[in-house]
């Protein structure tokens, strides 16, 4: 399928736009602050997860609670007034919100990403301008990738230069947390075939946003399709991106560490549930010889596996956090390649304990756990969904490449 193809019947159907915060977000102080923030959030934002993903409920409440709870400021850097934490406390936010609702947690993703980019790309003028947006509570989306080109780097979407501002066409797909964001940054591509950011209001003429994703997992990251014909600019808002792959930056593996911090954040909420159900609701096996499934001596063995597994993926989450802290500090080749390599490991294993832990929960706590009135099917098809975004099967040819013959991974975002 090419990107005309793509249905376009429903633009009549496009979400209208969310209006921008009254009051300014409050700013994160310490690394303390932001898990202990994080951790108040996520105890609100599980209690009507199964809900949301059942009737695809849109998270309005919970994403402006997120967003101004300062949490999405947290890697703007202290010299703009930003709390600027450590990634892997970055990590541990989006791993903890995630095992609340995987949904919410990526939705931050491309958010965090872009303010990350800002930091390596951008002139000190454009660096002001937009991480003062982002103190005061503005909400990135994205409009990155495209349905119908034959790799993901692929783009088919182009701006022009029109003075003080830039005219950008195209259609993007996959466009997580474009619906409720203030404004949009776009993907596209200069005459040169360089990709920039076009950071576009999300109400700005020509751009819209449609809400069609029909995914069986991540129901409510508020996807889809949007459409940009003759979309304005303003050139304060055009971020050159490409300048951050150009040389080794940290950028890459930024985008990639909020990936493995979604499925890490999936399989603790799996583990947990399991161990809740067996606790509560499972009954033991009839040859085992115990009165309570808690006690069956295979789902003692098969718990301790998924709790190390979990263990080993998040301890690998938090080294690649420290990692990428020091790549942002002191970019060279060395210190970029250390981050990405450390952050594919984590990727790896956030995949298997992700896609285990999400099959496990069924098998160890019994048929009963299928029922629909306990929704614990949307675990695996959230860890199934989330974990296709840059497959593995790739980052074990990165690590093989790296340790059999010293060859550094590529720079570009899925790296």
């Amino acid at each position: 399928m090419t990107i005309n193809a793509i249905n376009t019947e429903n633009a009549a159907k496009a979400a209208p736009p969310v209006p921008r915060p009254t009051e300014p977000a409050h700013i994160i102080r310490s690394d303390e602050e932001a898990i202990a923030v994080a951790e108040r959030l996520a105890a609100d934002f599980a209690v009507g997860s199964a809900e949301r993903d059942r009737d695809r409920i849109w998270p309005v409440r919970e994403l402006d609670a997120f967003s101004q709870s300062g949490l999405w400021s947290i890697n703007v850097p202290k010299a703009y007034g930003g709390p600027e934490v450590s990634y892997a406390t970055l990590a541990k936010v989006v791993e903890i919100i995630s095992a609340a609702d995987s949904s919410i947690g990526q939705i931050s993703q491309n958010h965090l990403g872009v303010v990350a980019a800002i930091r390596t790309v951008s002139d000190e003028a454009q660096k002001a301008l937009l991480f003062a947006e982002v103190l005061r509570g503005t909400r990135f989306g994205n409009a990155f990738s495209e349905f119908g080109s034959k790799r993901a780097a692929d783009f088919e979407t182009r701006f022009t230069d029109a003075g003080d501002h830039v005219i950008v066409n195209g259609r993007k797909f996959y466009s997580s947390g474009a619906l409720l964001a203030h404004l949009v940054p776009i993907v596209a591509l200069d005459d040169e075939g360089r990709a920039w950011y076009a950071i576009a209001d999300r109400d700005a003429p020509g751009l819209t946003v449609i809400d069609d994703w029909t995914s069986f997992g991540q129901r409510t990251t508020l996807s889809g399709t949007v459409l940009l014909d003759n979309v304005k600019v303003p050139k304060t808002h055009l971020v050159p991106g490409y300048k951050g792959y150009a040389v080794p930056t940290a950028d890459g593996a930024i985008f990639q560490i909020i990936q493995v911090a979604v499925d890490t954040g999936i399989a603790k909420a799996a583990i947990d549930e399991t161990v809740n159900f067996v606790r509560t609701k499972s009954r033991a096996w009839v040859d085992s010889g115990v009165e309570n499934a808690w006690d069956d001596p295979y789902t003692i063995q098969a718990v301790g596996q998924l709790a190390l597994h979990l263990h080993a993926a998040q301890a690998l989450l938090e080294k690649a956090g420290l990692a990428i802290d020091k790549a942002v500090a002191e970019p060279n080749a060395e210190t970029v390649a250390e981050a990405q390599i450390i952050t594919a490991e984590a990727k790896v294993l956030s995949t298997e304990i992700a896609i285990e832990a999400t099959n496990k929960l069924f098998e160890l706590a019994g048929t009963r756990s299928t029922l629909a009135e306990h929704a614990l099917d949307r675990h695996w098809r959230n860890a199934r969904t989330h974990t296709l975004h840059d497959p593995v099967r790739w980052k074990y040819s990165i690590l093989g490449k790296y340790f059999l013959n010293g060859e550094k991974p590529p720079l570009h975002a899925w790296s």
